[in-house]
């Protein structure tokens, strides 16, 4: 994590500009690292389908908002950052599970 004036320390704008580039840092390195287990899971899946679990998604984004707002946040907020987080995901799963399994299936027509 990196290291920056408190908000109450910040005495001008470059100083909150500063904060917020270096947690952006923190969150596009957190992203990444997230992004890592997408991949894995696309890995692990057999069907495009399972790329899509309505359940596990409402349960999951209920549970976030519900810590975000414990933390101060408005969770209306969290909940369209994770949604988008979670569509595109989807997306990359069932784009990566298809390519996959269309190359599996040149594969067996050889």
């Amino acid at each position: 994590m990196t290291l920056f004036k408190k908000p109450a320390d910040c005495t001008t704008k470059t100083d909150i500009r500063v904060a917020i580039d270096a947690l952006d840092e923190d969150l596009l390195r957190l992203f990444a690292q997230r992004q890592t287990y997408v991949r894995r899971m696309a890995e692990l899946k057999k069907n495009p389908d399972e790329a899509f679990d309505n359940d596990r998604i409402e349960t999951m984004v209920a549970a976030l908002k519900q810590r975000a707002e414990a933390k101060g946040l408005e969770g209306e907020q969290v909940e369209a950052v994770w949604r988008t987080l979670i569509e595109w995901n989807v997306d990359y799963e069932r784009r990566t599970i298809a390519a996959r399994l269309a190359k599996q299936a040149q594969s067996e027509d050889r």
